[in-house]
C-alpha cells in the first residue's frame, strides 16, 4: 500500500497494551521496571566510586615529570564575586558596566518623577486628561439634556 510523498519514521509504529494483556500480564513493558532503575543507579554509584580511587592516568612521561605550567591547568569556573571574596578585593567595574548602572539610576529618578508629575512629558498628560474628562463631563451632560427634552417630547405627546 502506497504511503504517499513522505515516509513515517521506522520507530513511530507505538503498540499500546490493551487492558486484556494488562490483565493476562502479557504486556510488553516489564512490570519490575522499577527495581532495573534501583540496579543501573547502583552501578552508577559504583563505577562512580571507582574513579575516584583511581589517579589521572597520564600519557607518556607526563605521569614521571611533575611540571608547573599554568597553561596546562585546567581553569576553575568561579564567578566574579566569588573571585572577589576569594582574593579579598573589589574589582573596579568597567566602562559599560557603569554606564549602565548610571542609566538605569536616571531612568528610576525620571519614572520617579513621572508619577509625581513634575516632568514636562508628565504635565502634557495631564493637560490632555483633564482636557479629555471636560469634553466627557460636557458629552454626558448634552445627552443628559437631549434624554429630558426627549422624555418631555414623549410626554406631551401622550397628553
Amino acid at each position: 500500500m502506497g504511503r504517499g510523498k513522505f515516509k513515517g519514521k521506522p520507530t513511530g509504529h507505538r503498540h499500546f497494551s490493551t487492558p486484556e494483556e494488562l490483565l493476562a500480564g502479557s504486556s510488553a513493558r516489564p512490570r519490575t521496571f522499577k527495581k532495573e532503575e534501583a540496579e543501573v543507579e547502583e552501578e552508577e554509584e559504583r563505577s562512580e566510586e571507582e574513579v575516584e580511587e583511581e589517579p589521572e592516568k597520564r600519557k607518556g612521561t607526563q605521569g614521571l615529570i611533575e611540571i608547573e605550567n599554568p597553561n596546562l591547568a585546567k581553569p576553575k569556573n568561579v564567578k566574579a564575586k566569588a573571585k572577589d571574596l576569594v582574593m579579598g578585593k573589589t574589582t573596579e567595574l568597567s566602562r559599560r558596566e557603569r554606564e549602565e548602572i548610571e542609566k538605569q539610576k536616571a531612568h528610576e529618578r525620571y519614572m520617579k518623577l513621572q508619577e509625581q508629575g513634575k516632568t514636562e512629558q508628565a504635565r502634557k498628560d495631564l493637560e490632555r486628561l483633564a482636557l479629555i474628562r471636560k469634553q466627557r463631563a460636557e458629552a454626558a451632560k448634552k445627552r443628559e439634556e437631549e434624554k429630558a427634552v426627549r422624555e418631555q417630547k414623549k410626554v406631551e405627546a401622550r397628553k
